[in-house]
């Protein structure tokens, strides 16, 4: 048991903010296997303040659990005022999380995302404006640094935490590596002795021996899992299990997988409607048979043949009357190298 402020968090598994992906029937999808908390997908404070559409659809879900917004932009103010705002089109938000991470060019230009962490004072006085603002938890998600050169995230956490956030989530690479390479966990071994408040911990949780190693490594409370969970949803279960020091179940088979397809594709298409959800599927839903041998042609009848529900239908019965009972290998492994998200 950890808490973020007030709120009471039973597990360790957050599941981490995706664009395009953690939106709200994929959050409700993911929530029985084993996220204790849940985060939307980065939402654009002047999004909030000026009303834009796209934006305040973010807005508009009914919280089955702990569910956080994830707010990017770079002014105290503004972030302060699209706090309030989404509270009061959403009352059930329960924390916002300020992202101070996000390595892509058209965040970072703004002096938004990664950009804040070259200015330390600049996200500590942007917490505590929202923390004098708003009366929910103030959660932060940062990186290392810019670069191996540039490592400054102890600085960035002793801001923020000063200023009142209640939950530090580090990244374990910096801004210049995105998403590639090894997170460097040595760089934070120990690190929760340092501060006075939860830590979470992200970067290539793709196993429960992952999330156990990061988590043993810096002494973390919880572990995002983001990547690592599309298309593999048991994963969130095999980690609580871990957690709870009870043995880690085995992978599921793809029988499991394709009827799990089978299920998020249609609360999809329920939530975004036929053109988009199919649309959103059409990345997602590949991802369910990653990891086996011989798999690689039903990702390409995917890819080929995906035109509506019934298509992939047809095609996930295909995998299951072939090979239903064969078991996905560690996530990201297939038999002929072919990348994931």
């Amino acid at each position: 048991m950890w808490r973020i402020g007030d709120l009471s968090i039973p597990g360790p598994v957050v599941l981490g903010p995706m664009s395009g992906y953690t939106f709200d029937s994929y959050r409700r999808f993911m929530e029985p296997f084993g996220a204790d908390v849940l985060v939307t997908e980065m939402t654009s404070c002047m999004g909030i303040v000026y009303g834009q559409e796209r934006t305040e659809g973010y807005l508009d879900f009914e919280p089955t659990g702990i569910t956080g917004i994830q707010l990017f932009g770079c002014k105290p103010d503004a972030m302060a005022k699209a706090a309030m705002m989404a509270l009061e089109v959403n009352p059930g938000i329960s924390f916002f999380d300020i992202n101070m991470g996000c390595p892509v060019p058209k965040v970072v230009r703004n002096g938004s995302g990664s950009a804040l962490m070259r200015d330390p004072k600049k996200c500590g006085e942007i917490v505590k404006a929202m923390k004098n603002t708003v009366d929910v938890p103030i959660t932060v998600k940062m990186r290392l640094g810019q670069s191996s050169e540039e490592l400054n995230f102890h600085d960035v956490m002793d801001e923020t935490i000063s200023a009142g956030a209640d939950v530090v989530t580090i990244h374990a690479r910096t801004r210049r590596e995105r998403y590639t390479g090894r997170p460097h966990w040595d760089m934070l071994e120990g690190i929760r002795r340092e501060m006075s408040v939860p830590l979470v911990v992200s970067g290539n949780i793709y196993t429960a021996e992952d999330a156990s190693h990061a988590m043993d490594i810096t002494g973390a409370e919880g572990v995002m899992v983001a990547r690592g969970g599309v298309g593999n949803p048991f994963l969130l279960t095999q980690i609580q299990h871990m957690s709870r020091g009870e043995p880690i179940p085995p992978n599921p088979t793809l029988r499991e997988q394709t009827a799990w397809c089978k299920e998020l594709t249609d609360m999809v298409i329920e939530d975004k409607g036929f053109d988009q959800g199919i649309a959103k599927m059409r990345s997602i839903a590949p991802k369910f048979i990653s990891g086996v041998q011989d798999c690689r042609e039903y990702r390409r009848r995917i890819a080929r043949e995906m035109k509506d529900r019934e298509s992939l239908f047809r095609i996930l019965d295909d995998v299951d009357a072939d090979m239903g009972d064969v078991r996905i290998m560690s996530y990201g492994v297939t038999d002929d190298a072919d990348t994931d998200l």
